[in-house]
């Protein structure tokens, strides 16, 4: 999906492809940043300009989300379907977090956000800082601290994937 989604947008500059990629929720930086240094056309970006662009993709989403959450959740769950799939998603982000979240709690939230593993990052932080009614400016410092401590274990993880490819080949 990410190749058809960088296909359709290849006319833009890679610094923009990869602030649209690490905007993605199921991508987010952990696809931006590896996408970004190695496929771009002459081997990709620089690994400073490829976090960077990828921190500032990632969190472009966090305030709107952490802003709009309650007050559209709760206009669509007028709706049976949307009530049923707001209950799953808040469950299913509740199950997965609760356990860092309370034993840790700001901690915990920017571990979560911070460890890139599936499931977990910065729309699966920010939905969990609102289950849990973590204060705004606190639910934003915790998941921006979170991205950029993912950002530099996804840019470290890469360029050693990255190298070792290359030393391979």
């Amino acid at each position: 999906m990410q190749e058809q989604f960088v296909g359709f947008l290849s006319w833009l500059p890679p610094e923009v492809i990869t602030v649209l990629i690490a905007m993605i929720p199921i991508f987010e930086l952990r696809g931006a940043i590896p996408w970004a240094l190695a496929s771009p056309p002459g081997g990709g970006l620089e690994w400073p300009v490829a976090y960077v662009f990828a921190v500032i993709g990632n969190f472009i989403p966090v305030i709107p989300i952490l802003l709009w959450i309650e007050p559209v959740s709760n206009w669509l769950r007028r709706y049976p379907i949307f009530d049923k799939f707001f209950d799953w998603l808040f469950a299913r982000t509740r199950r997965k977090v609760q356990k860092n979240i309370e034993r840790y709690e700001a901690l915990g939230l920017i571990l979560f956000v911070g460890i890139p593993l599936p499931v977990t990052g910065a729309w699966t932080g920010t939905l969990a800082a609102f289950i849990f009614g973590i204060k705004f400016k606190r639910a934003v410092l915790c998941i921006f601290a979170g991205i950029l401590l993912a950002g530099v274990v996804v840019t470290l993880v890469s360029m050693g994937v990255i190298s070792f490819l290359n030393f391979l080949l």
